[in-house]
């Protein structure tokens, strides 16, 4: 018969230690939730990336391996593999802010405040991309990897990363269909980057990037939240074009940008010397 909680491996199954990852998640947010509460705001995005990292530690030592088999080995390939994940993750901002540009449908201006604007973005999108990434794409995903194989493993994350954008794509209107699939491709896109990899460096890289300069250096709205950036966008096409005040993840543009490079991660095998 087949044991419900010990695999063929003699380990406990992937599923229990999903179930023991959110329960130990749920205890440290527990108090953290209650303490925000009080002083009527929601945890600081860094408190929560703390509460996240802390929660696969504690996993990661009950599985006796160490931090590193989720997030990658911090060497000079880690660093290496996030500079190139924050190309790519520019570049994926860039594409489409290029065409609309080029093509009349959004124009740019300085903003007044000019380089002062760009460090508050640039420590809220470090740290949104490390919680993220370490949540989706780390204790998760890599259990889910390993007790069901890579493609249901993605679809499954990707379906909670979606869960976890719901209300800002409800808020989006009409386009709000266009900014979930392009969220939830984005997510099979930072899974494929885990994937070839083996590193949260390049998933880390990309998300980090793309949010920044979509909102701090462009000044588009990113998941539907408002930012001052560098420039200010006058946006002159339809929704459907520029992604509104959702940001360029509504857009048609955005998404063929994203398609791009999710294709490109699926075709890439990296060397393996």
């Amino acid at each position: 018969m087949i044991n419900p909680f010990i695999n063929s491996r003699r380990r406990l199954r992937s599923g229990w230690w999903i179930a023991i990852f959110f329960v130990v998640l749920a205890a440290l947010l527990f108090p953290l939730l209650l303490f925000s509460r009080g002083e009527g705001a929601s945890p600081p995005i860094w408190q929560q990336a703390l509460v996240v990292i802390i929660a696969s530690l504690i996993c990661q030592a009950l599985r006796r391996r160490s931090l590193a088999e989720l997030t990658g080995r911090p060497d000079f390939s880690w660093f290496k593999q996030f500079i190139i994940g924050a190309g790519l993750g520019a570049a994926l901002m860039l594409a489409p802010a290029t065409l609309l540009w080029a093509t009349g449908q959004a124009h740019f201006s300085l903003n007044p405040g000019g380089a002062n604007l760009l460090l508050p973005p640039l420590a809220l999108f470090a740290a949104v991309a490390v919680t993220e990434e370490v949540l989706f794409r780390g204790f998760i995903f890599q259990r889910l990897l390993d007790g069901l194989g890579e493609w249901p493993a993605q679809v499954l994350i990707a379906a909670l990363f979606l869960l976890t954008h719901v209300d800002a794509i409800q808020n989006a209107g009409p386009i709000g269909y266009l900014a979930g699939v392009n969220i939830f491709v984005a997510s099979l896109m930072f899974g494929l980057a885990f994937i070839r990899t083996k590193s949260l460096a390049m998933p880390i890289g990309i998300h980090f990037a793309a949010n920044f300069v979509q909102g701090g250096v462009l000044g588009f709205g990113v998941s539907g939240s408002g930012e001052q950036g560098l420039l200010a966008p006058a946006l002159t096409g339809s929704d459907w074009l520029t992604g509104g005040a959702f940001g360029l993840e509504a857009s048609i543009p955005g998404l063929i940008s994203v398609i791009t490079l999710t294709a490109a991660l699926y075709l890439w095998r990296p060397s393996t010397k």
